[in-house]
Protein backbone atom coordinates (compact mmCIF):
# COMPACT_ATOMS: atom_id res chain seq x y z
CA UNK A 1 0.00 0.00 0.00
CA UNK A 2 2.52 2.43 1.18
CA UNK A 3 4.65 1.42 -2.21
CA UNK A 4 1.34 2.05 -4.22
CA UNK A 5 0.76 5.64 -2.52
CA UNK A 6 4.80 6.44 -2.97
CA UNK A 7 4.52 5.65 -6.82
CA UNK A 8 1.39 8.20 -7.38
CA UNK A 9 3.34 10.95 -5.57
CA UNK A 10 6.24 10.51 -7.85
CA UNK A 11 3.84 10.29 -10.98
CA UNK A 12 2.28 13.01 -9.96
CA UNK A 13 5.52 15.08 -9.56
CA UNK A 14 7.10 14.16 -12.41
CA UNK A 15 3.99 15.19 -14.59
CA UNK A 16 4.04 18.96 -13.03
CA UNK A 17 7.55 19.18 -13.54
CA UNK A 18 6.61 18.38 -17.56
CA UNK A 19 3.96 20.70 -17.35
CA UNK A 20 5.77 23.52 -15.63
CA UNK A 21 8.78 23.07 -18.27
CA UNK A 22 5.96 23.01 -21.26
CA UNK A 23 4.60 26.09 -19.66
CA UNK A 24 7.68 28.02 -19.37
CA UNK A 25 8.64 27.33 -23.23
CA UNK A 26 7.93 29.72 -25.50
CA UNK A 27 5.45 28.37 -28.26
CA UNK A 28 5.44 29.70 -32.07
CA UNK A 29 2.89 28.64 -34.30
CA UNK A 30 4.00 28.81 -37.80
CA UNK A 31 2.01 28.34 -40.91
CA UNK A 32 3.18 27.20 -44.06
CA UNK A 33 1.24 27.96 -47.54
CA UNK A 34 0.97 25.04 -49.42
CA UNK A 35 -1.67 23.77 -52.78
CA UNK A 36 -4.40 21.49 -53.07
CA UNK A 37 -4.79 18.54 -51.06
CA UNK A 38 -4.61 16.56 -54.26
CA UNK A 39 -1.29 18.22 -55.14
CA UNK A 40 2.50 17.87 -54.62
CA UNK A 41 2.47 21.03 -52.46
CA UNK A 42 0.60 19.70 -49.33
CA UNK A 43 1.98 16.92 -48.56
CA UNK A 44 5.28 18.11 -49.14
CA UNK A 45 4.47 20.93 -46.62
CA UNK A 46 2.92 18.64 -43.33
CA UNK A 47 6.36 16.31 -44.10
CA UNK A 48 8.57 19.68 -43.92
CA UNK A 49 6.27 20.93 -41.24
CA UNK A 50 6.25 17.92 -39.06
CA UNK A 51 10.63 18.19 -39.77
CA UNK A 52 10.91 21.58 -38.14
CA UNK A 53 8.27 21.24 -35.36
CA UNK A 54 9.24 20.58 -31.77
CA UNK A 55 6.47 21.01 -29.71
CA UNK A 56 7.20 21.48 -25.39
CA UNK A 57 7.55 17.87 -24.14
CA UNK A 58 9.22 16.33 -26.64
CA UNK A 59 11.82 13.76 -26.65
CA UNK A 60 15.49 15.07 -27.16
CA UNK A 61 16.94 15.15 -31.30
CA UNK A 62 18.55 12.08 -31.51
CA UNK A 63 16.86 10.11 -28.58
CA UNK A 64 14.01 9.47 -30.18
CA UNK A 65 12.35 13.07 -30.73
CA UNK A 66 11.78 15.80 -32.87
CA UNK A 67 14.72 17.37 -34.30
CA UNK A 68 12.63 20.82 -34.91
CA UNK A 69 12.74 24.01 -32.90
CA UNK A 70 11.99 24.19 -29.49
CA UNK A 71 8.85 25.51 -28.61
CA UNK A 72 7.51 25.46 -32.45
CA UNK A 73 4.43 24.13 -33.91
CA UNK A 74 4.52 24.68 -37.50
CA UNK A 75 1.72 23.28 -39.90
CA UNK A 76 1.04 22.80 -43.83
CA UNK A 77 -2.48 24.66 -44.48
CA UNK A 78 -4.41 24.12 -48.57
CA UNK A 79 -4.28 26.80 -50.47
CA UNK A 80 -4.91 27.85 -54.22
CA UNK A 81 -1.45 28.09 -54.75
CA UNK A 82 1.60 30.50 -55.46
CA UNK A 83 0.14 33.31 -56.19
CA UNK A 84 -2.42 33.01 -52.94
CA UNK A 85 0.55 32.13 -50.72
CA UNK A 86 2.44 35.21 -51.59
CA UNK A 87 -0.50 37.27 -50.96
CA UNK A 88 -0.83 35.83 -47.74
CA UNK A 89 2.67 35.98 -46.89
CA UNK A 90 2.79 40.23 -47.85
CA UNK A 91 -0.64 40.60 -46.30
CA UNK A 92 0.02 38.55 -42.91
CA UNK A 93 -2.32 36.09 -43.45
CA UNK A 94 0.55 33.10 -43.32
CA UNK A 95 4.43 33.08 -42.00
CA UNK A 96 5.37 31.74 -44.87
CA UNK A 97 4.25 29.45 -48.05
CA UNK A 98 5.22 27.68 -51.31
CA UNK A 99 5.68 29.30 -54.89
CA UNK A 100 6.74 28.73 -58.07
CA UNK A 101 10.02 30.31 -58.18
CA UNK A 102 8.98 32.62 -61.92
CA UNK A 103 6.13 34.08 -60.09
CA UNK A 104 7.75 34.90 -56.78
CA UNK A 105 10.39 36.36 -59.27
CA UNK A 106 7.31 38.18 -61.08
CA UNK A 107 5.69 39.31 -57.72
CA UNK A 108 8.97 40.42 -55.79
CA UNK A 109 10.08 42.87 -58.95
CA UNK A 110 6.58 43.62 -60.13
CA UNK A 111 7.35 42.70 -63.46
CA UNK A 112 5.85 39.99 -65.88
CA UNK A 113 2.38 38.57 -64.86
CA UNK A 114 2.87 41.16 -61.66
CA UNK A 115 3.06 44.33 -63.79
CA UNK A 116 1.19 47.00 -62.53
CA UNK A 117 0.95 45.52 -58.72
CA UNK A 118 2.62 46.41 -56.08
CA UNK A 119 6.32 44.98 -56.05
CA UNK A 120 5.97 42.50 -52.95
CA UNK A 121 10.14 43.90 -52.08
CA UNK A 122 9.71 42.32 -48.56
CA UNK A 123 9.23 38.61 -49.99
CA UNK A 124 12.11 36.39 -49.26
CA UNK A 125 13.54 32.69 -49.47
CA UNK A 126 14.03 30.16 -47.42
CA UNK A 127 14.97 27.35 -49.46
CA UNK A 128 14.75 26.28 -53.10
CA UNK A 129 12.96 22.42 -52.58
CA UNK A 130 12.35 20.63 -55.92
CA UNK A 131 11.67 20.67 -59.59
CA UNK A 132 8.02 21.09 -60.98
CA UNK A 133 6.74 19.97 -64.15
CA UNK A 134 3.81 21.29 -66.21
CA UNK A 135 1.95 18.58 -67.22
CA UNK A 136 -0.65 18.64 -70.11
CA UNK A 137 -3.27 16.08 -70.00
CA UNK A 138 -5.83 14.44 -71.42
CA UNK A 139 -6.79 11.01 -72.39
CA UNK A 140 -6.14 7.58 -74.52
CA UNK A 141 -8.49 8.16 -77.94
CA UNK A 142 -8.14 12.41 -77.85
CA UNK A 143 -7.36 14.32 -80.44
CA UNK A 144 -5.26 16.08 -78.78
CA UNK A 145 -1.33 15.51 -79.51
CA UNK A 146 0.21 19.21 -78.98
CA UNK A 147 -0.52 22.27 -77.31
CA UNK A 148 -1.82 23.78 -80.71
CA UNK A 149 -4.99 20.95 -80.45
CA UNK A 150 -5.78 22.85 -77.38
CA UNK A 151 -7.91 25.87 -79.59
CA UNK A 152 -11.44 25.59 -79.16
CA UNK A 153 -11.26 23.02 -76.60
CA UNK A 154 -12.90 22.39 -73.34
CA UNK A 155 -9.42 23.00 -70.63
CA UNK A 156 -9.28 23.30 -67.13
CA UNK A 157 -6.20 25.84 -66.14
CA UNK A 158 -6.68 26.15 -62.36
CA UNK A 159 -7.59 28.92 -60.32
CA UNK A 160 -6.92 32.27 -60.72
CA UNK A 161 -4.61 32.45 -58.02
CA UNK A 162 -2.56 29.48 -58.62
CA UNK A 163 0.86 28.80 -60.67
CA UNK A 164 -0.69 26.53 -62.87
CA UNK A 165 -3.15 29.37 -63.92
CA UNK A 166 -0.18 31.60 -64.73
CA UNK A 167 2.18 29.35 -66.41
CA UNK A 168 -0.84 28.01 -68.54
CA UNK A 169 -1.24 31.42 -69.96
CA UNK A 170 2.27 31.80 -70.69
CA UNK A 171 2.42 28.27 -72.65
CA UNK A 172 -0.48 29.12 -74.52
CA UNK A 173 1.30 32.39 -75.74
CA UNK A 174 4.33 30.45 -76.87
CA UNK A 175 2.43 28.91 -79.05
CA UNK A 176 0.06 31.70 -80.56
CA UNK A 177 -2.65 31.74 -78.28
CA UNK A 178 -4.29 33.07 -75.22
CA UNK A 179 -6.70 31.88 -73.11
CA UNK A 180 -9.77 33.13 -75.06
CA UNK A 181 -8.56 30.47 -77.47
CA UNK A 182 -9.90 27.86 -75.17
CA UNK A 183 -13.26 26.73 -73.44
CA UNK A 184 -11.60 28.18 -69.94
CA UNK A 185 -12.54 25.91 -67.03
CA UNK A 186 -11.44 27.02 -63.15
CA UNK A 187 -11.21 23.33 -61.80
CA UNK A 188 -8.92 22.30 -58.86
CA UNK A 189 -6.91 19.14 -58.45
CA UNK A 190 -9.45 16.16 -58.26
CA UNK A 191 -12.53 18.10 -59.47
CA UNK A 192 -10.84 18.45 -62.77
CA UNK A 193 -9.21 14.99 -63.09
CA UNK A 194 -13.06 14.00 -62.36
CA UNK A 195 -14.07 16.13 -65.20
CA UNK A 196 -11.64 14.65 -67.38
CA UNK A 197 -12.80 11.56 -66.83
CA UNK A 198 -17.00 12.21 -67.25
CA UNK A 199 -15.86 14.31 -70.33
CA UNK A 200 -17.04 17.42 -69.28
CA UNK A 201 -13.19 18.58 -69.99
CA UNK A 202 -11.11 17.38 -72.89
CA UNK A 203 -7.39 18.38 -71.25
CA UNK A 204 -6.04 19.95 -67.93
CA UNK A 205 -3.12 21.53 -66.75
CA UNK A 206 -1.14 21.15 -64.01
CA UNK A 207 2.07 22.30 -62.85
CA UNK A 208 3.48 20.10 -59.83
CA UNK A 209 6.02 17.54 -59.13
CA UNK A 210 5.98 14.31 -60.60
CA UNK A 211 3.83 11.66 -58.95
CA UNK A 212 1.26 14.20 -58.08
CA UNK A 213 -2.23 12.49 -56.02
CA UNK A 214 -4.63 13.43 -58.36
CA UNK A 215 -2.84 12.26 -61.54
CA UNK A 216 -1.55 9.04 -59.48
CA UNK A 217 -5.22 8.39 -59.09
CA UNK A 218 -6.38 9.22 -62.79
CA UNK A 219 -3.78 6.99 -64.52
CA UNK A 220 -4.77 3.98 -62.00
CA UNK A 221 -8.65 4.35 -63.18
CA UNK A 222 -8.44 5.74 -66.85
CA UNK A 223 -6.04 5.71 -70.08
CA UNK A 224 -4.22 8.63 -69.29
CA UNK A 225 -1.66 10.56 -71.51
CA UNK A 226 0.59 13.05 -71.47
CA UNK A 227 0.50 15.49 -74.18
CA UNK A 228 4.22 16.64 -75.25
CA UNK A 229 4.56 20.33 -74.80
CA UNK A 230 7.63 20.80 -77.17
CA UNK A 231 8.99 22.68 -80.21
CA UNK A 232 9.55 26.31 -80.73
CA UNK A 233 6.83 27.59 -78.53
CA UNK A 234 8.99 25.43 -75.75
CA UNK A 235 12.91 27.72 -77.21
CA UNK A 236 10.16 30.50 -77.35
CA UNK A 237 9.08 30.29 -73.64
CA UNK A 238 12.81 29.63 -72.49
CA UNK A 239 14.33 32.21 -73.96
CA UNK A 240 12.14 34.62 -72.50
CA UNK A 241 11.38 33.50 -69.00
CA UNK A 242 14.85 32.27 -67.86
CA UNK A 243 13.04 30.04 -65.20
CA UNK A 244 11.59 27.70 -67.37
CA UNK A 245 13.48 25.01 -68.76
CA UNK A 246 13.05 22.07 -71.05
CA UNK A 247 12.67 19.28 -69.26
CA UNK A 248 10.56 15.78 -69.38
CA UNK A 249 8.14 13.42 -67.33
CA UNK A 250 9.69 9.91 -67.71
CA UNK A 251 7.93 6.81 -68.26
CA UNK A 252 5.32 5.13 -66.00
CA UNK A 253 6.10 8.15 -63.55
CA UNK A 254 2.21 7.56 -63.94
CA UNK A 255 1.16 4.10 -63.85
CA UNK A 256 1.01 3.07 -67.69
CA UNK A 257 1.70 6.53 -69.00
CA UNK A 258 5.25 7.20 -71.54
CA UNK A 259 7.77 9.68 -71.10
CA UNK A 260 6.33 13.80 -71.82
CA UNK A 261 8.78 16.14 -72.85
CA UNK A 262 7.37 19.06 -71.50
CA UNK A 263 8.73 22.41 -69.17
CA UNK A 264 9.64 22.96 -65.43
CA UNK A 265 10.52 25.57 -63.10
CA UNK A 266 11.64 25.51 -59.47
CA UNK A 267 9.12 24.88 -55.89
CA UNK A 268 10.53 26.89 -53.24
CA UNK A 269 10.08 28.12 -49.83
CA UNK A 270 9.26 31.92 -49.31
CA UNK A 271 8.43 33.93 -45.85
CA UNK A 272 8.52 37.63 -45.17
CA UNK A 273 11.42 39.94 -44.24
CA UNK A 274 9.48 41.21 -41.22
CA UNK A 275 9.83 37.08 -39.36
CA UNK A 276 12.60 37.05 -36.94
CA UNK A 277 16.11 36.04 -38.14
CA UNK A 278 16.24 33.58 -35.24
CA UNK A 279 13.66 31.60 -36.06
CA UNK A 280 14.09 31.21 -39.78
CA UNK A 281 17.78 30.21 -38.88
CA UNK A 282 16.80 27.50 -36.68
CA UNK A 283 14.08 26.53 -38.80
CA UNK A 284 16.38 26.38 -42.08
CA UNK A 285 19.02 24.27 -39.80
CA UNK A 286 15.82 21.88 -38.47
CA UNK A 287 15.25 21.68 -42.33
CA UNK A 288 18.29 20.40 -43.55
CA UNK A 289 19.45 17.95 -40.39
CA UNK A 290 19.75 14.43 -40.73
CA UNK A 291 16.75 13.68 -38.86
CA UNK A 292 14.62 15.44 -41.87
CA UNK A 293 16.88 13.77 -44.41
CA UNK A 294 15.77 10.56 -42.90
CA UNK A 295 11.46 11.81 -43.04
CA UNK A 296 12.07 13.84 -46.64
CA UNK A 297 13.13 10.35 -47.66
CA UNK A 298 10.34 8.50 -46.60
CA UNK A 299 7.20 10.98 -46.69
CA UNK A 300 6.78 11.62 -50.34
CA UNK A 301 8.13 11.12 -53.80
CA UNK A 302 9.64 14.51 -54.17
CA UNK A 303 11.42 14.02 -51.10
CA UNK A 304 14.71 12.71 -51.65
CA UNK A 305 15.38 15.50 -54.33
CA UNK A 306 14.99 18.45 -51.65
CA UNK A 307 18.61 18.42 -50.68
CA UNK A 308 20.73 21.08 -49.50
CA UNK A 309 23.21 20.86 -52.87
CA UNK A 310 20.08 22.58 -54.45
CA UNK A 311 18.71 24.50 -52.01
CA UNK A 312 19.89 27.65 -53.28
CA UNK A 313 19.17 26.46 -56.97
CA UNK A 314 17.32 29.17 -59.23
CA UNK A 315 16.70 31.51 -56.39
CA UNK A 316 15.44 35.02 -57.98
CA UNK A 317 14.52 36.50 -54.74
CA UNK A 318 16.55 37.46 -51.68
CA UNK A 319 17.39 35.28 -48.98
CA UNK A 320 15.77 35.57 -45.69
CA UNK A 321 18.85 36.91 -43.46
CA UNK A 322 17.91 33.88 -41.11
CA UNK A 323 18.66 31.71 -43.70
CA UNK A 324 21.41 33.63 -45.22
CA UNK A 325 23.09 33.08 -41.76
CA UNK A 326 22.60 29.67 -41.95
CA UNK A 327 23.52 29.14 -45.80
CA UNK A 328 26.80 30.59 -45.05
CA UNK A 329 27.82 29.02 -41.34
CA UNK A 330 26.96 25.53 -43.72
CA UNK A 331 29.30 26.40 -46.25
CA UNK A 332 26.96 26.81 -49.24
CA UNK A 333 26.84 30.59 -50.01
CA UNK A 334 30.09 32.75 -49.64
Amino acid sequence: MFKSIKSLVVSAVLALGVASTASAQELNFFTIGTGGTSFTYYPVGGVIANAISKPPGSRECGKGGSCGVDGLIASAVSSRGSVDNINAIMSGLRNSGFAQSDVAYWAYTGTGTMEGSEPATDLRTIAALFEEHIHLVTLEGSDISSVADLKGKRVSVDEPGSGTYVDAGLILGAFGMTLDDIQEENLKGSAATEALRNGKVDALFIVAGYPTGALVELASAADMKLVPIEGEGVEKLTSEFGFFSASSIPTDAYEGVGEAATVAVGAQWYTHAREDEELIYNITKALWNDESRRLLDVGHAKGSTITPDSALAGIGVPLHAGAERFYKEAGLLK
